[in-house]
């Protein structure tokens, strides 16, 4: 049945928050609300409440920085900034908090002055029935049971009244009520979001790679397989576009596209391929790339920086783990391989990886053949150098196969395993501190202690959620799990209990190379935002200085700016100079194919002649052998005849000469007929 959803002291949210943002002093004029907040609370206090105030009524901090000579403007704005991405809920809870610990009876001293009350409906059902709110029937959401095997039940300061279903709880992992066909089940896909949407691409299931493409509405939590159709030819090739089904690849978003990077096919190509899919047309290709290309592989981790796409590591095709570093430029589709200095990380496959300022990568994890990391790698892109800092906090177990993904300045890792057991905790690094935390971990073997899995950000009205899907962990899975972080780590109440030690990594340092000594800015034990104020009357009297600087900065940063911009034009004209010899060799590297080609059919041709000449010369030298047996078999009949004949004269001689002898003997000479 439906009830009425009130906190402990009768006002729900977000008119709790507004009542008591009404008795600090905010929601008049700017000048009276800084008066009449700075006379109730001390200088520390009142800049907390200006930040969430903002926070909660505003949003993050997108203004630019006050000029340094107006500091009261200045310490405002770092207060604010300094709650980075909090989201609003979080905010206004927080608000409360703070002036209920300063102030614990202004509820009861402005009830009088609140107008009016708005009733927040929240639906409950005790017997598990579907819960019907605007016309629809949705499943109860389920809570992932944590450590100690009971569900977890949501305090009031925990509850959110809108988004995913009907109640979720922080920082911990829920299943949300899914509609739709669920794809297959399935480890090693890729998965990306793009206007709360996410889309999975293949995977593996039972050995067999998938080519599928499915998409999660995740404000109606409707599962729908894409229809994709594939390019008949690209411009390269008149042959059709072959799109093998794969799995441990990285699907990441680009312009109106989905990227395909890599991954384990069948029939491995030599080289990494980019496959993209329209999200206008519906089509898949596969995008031409220059430079020498990466060999081909999987479990690799690909970053987007900017415009670019950093690849590191991976296993080929012949399982040898690699820890190579390539950068693929998308704005011109070229390829470079560097060599960075320092120690890299061994080589190794499914680990994650982040981008933290635009600047630094973040390696975490990943498994060999025979054993699994919990390592931390940080590579600086700008001065292309390795470094392994000093972890701190709750260092998480080796694993491989774990996804991440960044909030802010947190980056959150789920899952993953070391070939025995899956790894149940959630966990989270400040990737400026280097200090890890435990957010939250499950019991048994259920899919966020899988292998495989895969970890996106999306957003539900306004709020940050962490949506995972698939994995292995002994079975496939095709669940999907919500999980909504409180940005705690954002005010930084544990991390800054202690100075940081000196061993923290060089991320920390590189990321504030230099401190501000006239701020004494500092987060406390609660998370407060602790800084001195400067009278007005001292900006007062600066004010007409500034301006004056400003001005001068002004002119300055006018000059700078047309300085850039005729670099970029320069820049421009050389590029297009550079595409256009680029097209130009690629025309003379045609005609030059052709010419190789005509070359080869020539060839083939006299090879077929002297084929011929061939078989004509074996014929003539068979002959000739037969004529020499011939002119042997001739000469030996002479030598016989001539024999013969030489044997038949000398038998007339030897019967001439006896005629004589019987002659002279007395004998008469016979007959021709008595011989």
């Amino acid at each position: 049945m439906a009830t009425m959803a009130r906190t402990n002291t009768g006002l729900a949210y977000p008119d709790r928050f507004y009542a008591a943002a009404s008795y600090a002093g905010f929601g008049g004029s700017p000048n009276s609300a800084n008066k009449d907040v700075a006379s109730k609370f001390s200088n520390e206090v009142a800049l907390i409440l200006y930040a969430l105030y903002q926070q909660a009524t505003v949003g993050p901090c997108n203004v630019p920085k006050p000029s340094p000579w107006s500091p009261v403007e200045q310490r405002k704005w770092k207060s604010w900034q300094q709650l980075g991405n909090m989201v609003s809920a979080e905010a206004m809870r927080l608000f409360v908090k703070i002036l209920e610990e300063e102030d614990p009876g202004w509820y009861s001293r402005t009830s009088n002055s609140v107008e009016s009350v708005r009733d927040v409906q929240m639906n409950h059902n005790s017997n598990g029935e579907p819960i019907i709110e605007n016309g629809n029937s949705f499943a109860e959401t389920k809570t992932i049971s944590a450590e100690n095997g009971s569900l977890m039940e949501a305090q009031d300061k925990d509850i959110v009244l809108e988004g995913l279903g009907p109640v979720v709880v922080y920082d911990q992992w829920v299943s949300p009520p899914i509609k739709g066909q669920r794809p297959k089940a399935r480890y090693e896909h890729g998965a990306a979001v793009v206007q709360d949407k996410m889309y999975i691409y293949g995977g593996n299931h039972n050995g067999r790679y998938l080519s599928d493409l499915n998409v999660l509405d995740l404000r109606s939590w409707t599962w729908s397989k894409v229809e994709a159709s594939i390019e008949s030819k690209s411009e390269e090739s008149p042959s059709p576009v072959n799109i093998a089904p794969c799995a441990g690849h990285s699907l990441i978003p680009w312009e109106n596209k989905l990227l395909s990077i890599a991954g384990h096919t069948k029939d491995p190509s030599e080289t990494i391929q980019i496959k993209a899919f329209d999200l206008q047309t519906g089509t898949w290709s596969i995008l031409k790339t220059y430079g020498k290309a990466p060999v081909s592989r999987g479990g690799q981790s690909v970053t987007l920086v900017g415009s670019t796409l950093v690849i590191f590591g991976g296993q080929d095709a012949k399982r040898t783990l690699l820890n190579d570093l390539h950068i693929l430029d998308l704005e011109t589709m070229t390829w470079d391989d560097f060599d960075a200095v320092g120690v890299p990380p061994s080589p190794r496959s499914d680990h994650a990886a982040a981008v933290h300022a635009e600047r630094y990568l973040l390696i975490f994890g990943g498994g060999s053949h025979a054993t699994c990391f919990n390592d931390l790698h940080v590579l600086d892109l700008q001065a292309m150098e390795w470094s392994r800092p000093t972890q701190q906090g709750e260092i998480p177990s080796p694993r491989a196969g774990h996804a991440g993904v960044t909030v802010g300045e947190n980056w959150f890792i789920v899952g993953g395993g070391d070939n025995k057991s899956g790894a149940s905790e959630t966990v989270v690094l400040n990737m400026s501190t280097l200090v890890w935390s435990v957010v939250t971990s499950v019991e048994g073997r259920v899919p966020l202690a899988s292998e495989g899995l895969s970890l996106v950000v999306g957003s539900i009205s306004g709020e940050d959620i962490l949506v995972s899907f698939g994995g292995y962990n002994g079975r496939y899975n095709n669940e999907v799990n919500v999980l909504k972080p409180s940005h705690k780590s954002t005010l930084q109440s544990k991390i800054m209990e202690a100075p940081a030690p000196d061993s923290v990594s060089a991320v920390q340092n590189a990321t504030n190379p230099t401190r501000d000594l006239e701020s004494d800015f500092e987060v406390g034990q609660e998370g407060k935002i602790r800084e001195i104020v400067v009278d007005n009357d001292d900006s007062e009297r600066m004010k007409s200085k500034g301006e004056e600087t400003s001005e001068l900065i002004i002119a300055t940063l006018k000059a700078e700016k047309e300085e850039l911009e005729s670099s970029l034009n320069k820049e421009k004209l050389q590029s297009l100079q550079l595409r256009e010899e680029l097209t130009q060799a690629e025309t003379r590297n045609t005609d030059l194919y052709k010419e190789l080609q005509s070359i080869r059919g020539q060839l083939a041709a006299e090879q077929s002649r002297c084929f011929k000449l061939e078989v004509d010369v074996a014929e003539l030298q068979q002959k000739l052998q037969t004529m020499e047996t011939l002119q042997k078999e001739l000469e030996l009949l002479q030598r016989q005849k001539a024999a013969s004949e030489q044997a038949s004269l000398n038998a007339k001689q030897r019967q001439g000469s006896g005629g004589v002898w019987g002659w002279l003997a007395g004998s008469p000479p016979q007959n021709a007929d008595d011989a």
